[in-house]
């Protein structure tokens, strides 16, 4: 599933490229997870002023309203002034005067959803119930404290709900507490003020090294230009059950919590 870094990876790889086009006609395939919620004619003429990110949502503001895309479990999103013949997994086109936009959905789980403004019911259904976004200057520490605090579940599980930090998903939640020092099954209540501190920073330093390195690519990601992330390549833990560890040498552990593989050093990661 492409994570928050995967996701702000392709908005950089096409933002520049979109801003300003005007939308010629929008071409819908097979039915996505949810409606586009209004008629695809409907949006023809409209303006792209610009390509924002919230959580895993990308947000395209029109000169009226904006469309909120989801990329789901599969899908990925490819720009250009001549992408090739639609194929049977592509389910929404773009079509503007700077090129096209499309999403490509092998299992039809995104969605491409129009609102008439962010804080119309359409739009706040999907967003009202996010985190904070660790990458911005909204990550406030006293805050994400105060929420580990009143939190009773194993730390991990609370930072993949996505309710108090939006976009930590399975892999950077497991580099994030090993960078931390922290044991995935730590009840998050139980950190302390300096531990959370570092959990913290070490969210923003890990997602910030996975957009540099344009995601991780565990399958099929690849950004709008078609490119593959790296990331995966220098995980500490993710992956590495019965590897040595690269700081200790002890052996990398693999346990399953809530459906979702974990990965952790027992000698470097406290309870």
């Amino acid at each position: 599933m492409p994570e928050l870094p995967e996701v702000e990876v392709t908005r950089l790889s096409f933002a520049d490229r979109i801003a300003g086009a005007q939308i010629e006609s929008v071409c819908i395939g097979k039915p996505l997870r949810w409606p586009l919620n209004c008629q695809p004619e409907d949006l023809q003429g409209l303006r792209v002023l610009g390509v924002r990110r919230r959580g895993k949502y990308l947000l395209l503001d029109l000169e009226r309203g904006l469309l909120l895309l989801h990329l789901g479990m599969s899908g990925s999103l490819s720009y250009g002034l001549h992408l090739p013949a639609a194929g049977v997994h592509d389910h929404f086109e773009l079509r503007t005067n700077q090129g096209s936009l499309r999403l490509n959905d092998p299992r039809r789980f995104g969605a491409v959803v129009y609102a008439t403004a962010e804080q119309d019911a359409v739009a706040q259904k999907l967003l009202d119930k996010l985190g904070m976004e660790p990458l911005g200057e909204g990550f406030d520490l006293q805050l994400f404290q105060a929420g580990l605090a009143r939190r009773q579940a194993p730390i991990k599980q609370v930072l993949l709900a996505g309710d108090l930090v939006v976009g930590v998903g399975n892999i950077y939640a497991s580099e994030a507490l090993f960078l931390a020092g922290i044991r995935p099954t730590t009840r998050a209540s139980r950190l302390s003020r300096p531990r959370a501190a570092r959990l913290h920073q070490a969210i923003r330093d890990v997602l910030a090294r996975a957009v540099a390195k344009g995601g991780s690519t565990l399958r099929d990601f690849s950004n709008a230009n078609g490119d593959m992330g790296h990331f995966q390549l220098e995980a500490m833990v993710y992956g590495r059950a019965g590897q040595a560890c690269k700081v200790c040498e002890s052996t990398v552990r693999l346990i399953r919590q809530g459906q979702r593989s974990t990965f952790f050093c027992p000698t470097c990661q406290k309870p």
